[in-house]
């Protein structure tokens, strides 16, 4: 049974710093793509960063690119997501995804989600 599990959200005040990370369980965390994506109260649900399997392709959406780094690490099998100058927009729940394909990743198609950690930003 796969499992995705996130963690690191929590509040912090605007322009501070918050590290998440995903621990999957029950694949071969080598040959999985991984992203992350966010929903905020009222919005749908939005690509925030992708990473493919090998760890050596990233792709960050233009609302978090330049604060924002995607990470993978096969040989401690983690991912994380680094964000730096927060702003109070980027307030919404960070869902970790991984799937074979990269591109399903970037679509929000993944195979695999987790149940999401909450982030919030105070102005």
């Amino acid at each position: 049974q796969v499992q995705l599990v996130e963690s690191g959200g929590g509040l912090v005040q605007a322009g501070g710093s918050l590290r998440l990370s995903c621990a999957p369980s029950g694949l071969t965390f080598g040959n999985y793509a991984m992203g992350w994506f966010r929903q905020a109260p009222g919005k749908e649900r939005e690509f925030v960063a992708g990473i493919s399997s090998s760890g050596t392709t990233t792709s960050h959406s233009d609302s978090v690119k330049g604060r924002f780094t995607i990470s993978k690490d096969n040989a401690k099998n983690t991912m994380s997501l680094q964000m730096n100058s927060l702003k109070p927009e980027d307030t919404a729940v960070y869902y970790c995804a991984a799937d074979p394909q990269y591109v399903k990743v970037k679509t929000g198609t993944s195979k695999y989600w987790g149940q999401g950690t909450q982030v919030t930003v105070s102005s």
